[in-house]
């Protein structure tokens, strides 16, 4: 069965890494892709990578006859875009991958607080599912629309699954230090965001209070069966891809090194995604040896002497954390097999 793609917004730095990985799809077939700024042109002339995969397929306006030719739309949009275009697709009957933020919040009042707009379909919000497989995977294969995580939020979230779900941590202290490339900001450049601006910097923003962490708190909190309040401080840092969650936190009374490690067994022994690091050569989850693939390295560090616990996860924010993610949920949806596209060995050197 071939499925027929198209995507919203493909000129990006996300739209470009969802063509490449359904360029290699054996059950796609993408027939759109939009951009307002490159209409008309050849998708090639804004991602030259991809020379050979699309022939001499052009990015189209945003013409709704064209893309429900599909079967699935990937969105990759700003906040506040994609609801204007989500419920006519649905109604289309098509199925939907949005990797924008406007259906990941359960919580209308979220988006008030959060993105700075109020959200014009409620319904929605409560029929959309959160596309992390690792936590939703059931529900991923029964929706119409998924909304795909934020990078931020993905490797935050990765990072505490366990210390979570097999109760070893105070869940009223923790702390999440985020670090991420430049390419999470975006194609087109701010004067905070433009890589020129950010190389050799390791510089905190948003951090009294990033719009990711509401994700973070809205799953965990679910995992933990309570409110949750996470502190969250993301660092832009010179590298172009790449993201790693430090997640402290103090460990309950009787948690040692050996329960953790049991721990991740249990969460993440059979996740084709999840690889957990320890021990030499690396020791610890490292960006650098994700780049490129789907892959998430999860890890921590055990400090007994204090009665604490780091808890780790590395993704390259444009796959695991962003396109990656997204047809691996697509996958799902499709009742393909997961891995479809995506066991692809990361790179090195990068």
């Amino acid at each position: 069965m071939v499925v027929r793609v198209s995507i919203i917004g493909a000129s990006g730095y996300t739209g470009g890494e969802l063509l490449r990985i359904l360029a290699l799809h054996k059950e796609v077939e993408v027939i759109a892709a939009t951009s307002r700024e490159y209409a008309g042109k050849p998708i090639t002339h804004v991602h030259p990578h991809l020379r050979g995969f699309y022939g001499n397929m052009r990015f189209i306006e945003v013409n709704l006859d064209k893309i429900m030719e599909a079967d699935v739309v990937f969105l990759s949009l700003p906040a506040g875009v994609s609801v204007n275009y989500v419920p006519k697709l649905l109604e289309s009957g098509l199925r939907v991958v949005d990797l924008g933020p406007d259906y990941r919040l359960k919580s209308p009042e979220d988006y008030m607080r959060w993105y700075g707009f109020e959200h014009p379909q409620p319904d929605l919000l409560e029929k959309a599912v959160y596309g992390m497989p690792e936590l939703h995977r059931e529900e991923i294969a029964r929706a119409r629309l998924v909304a795909s995580p934020g990078c931020n939020s993905t490797a935050a979230i990765l990072s505490l699954i366990p210390a979570i779900k097999e109760r070893l941590i105070d869940l009223d202290h923790i702390a999440v230090d985020m670090k991420v490339g430049s390419s999470e900001a975006g194609r087109n450049p701010t004067p905070g965001t433009h890589h020129p601006e950010r190389e050799n910097v390791i510089r905190p923003y948003e951090a009294s209070g990033h719009r990711h962490v509401a994700e973070v708190e809205q799953e965990l909190s679910k995992i933990a069966g309570r409110e949750l309040r996470i502190a969250f401080v993301p660092h832009a840092v010179s590298s172009i891809r790449g993201a790693l969650a430090t997640s402290h936190t103090w460990l309950n009374s009787g948690v040692d090194e050996v329960r953790i490690v049991k721990a991740y067994a249990s969460c993440y022994g059979k996740e084709p995604f999840i690889r957990i690091i320890r021990g030499p050569p690396v020791g610890y989850p490292d960006p650098k040896y994700v780049i490129g693939s789907n892959f998430a390295d999860v890890g921590f560090a055990y400090d007994g002497r204090v009665g604490r616990a780091a808890f780790m996860a590395a993704i390259d924010n444009l796959m695991k954390g962003a396109a990656g993610q997204a047809v691996q949920a697509f996958n799902i949806m499709m009742g393909f097999d997961e891995r479809e596209a995506l066991m692809i060995p990361p790179l090195k050197p990068a």
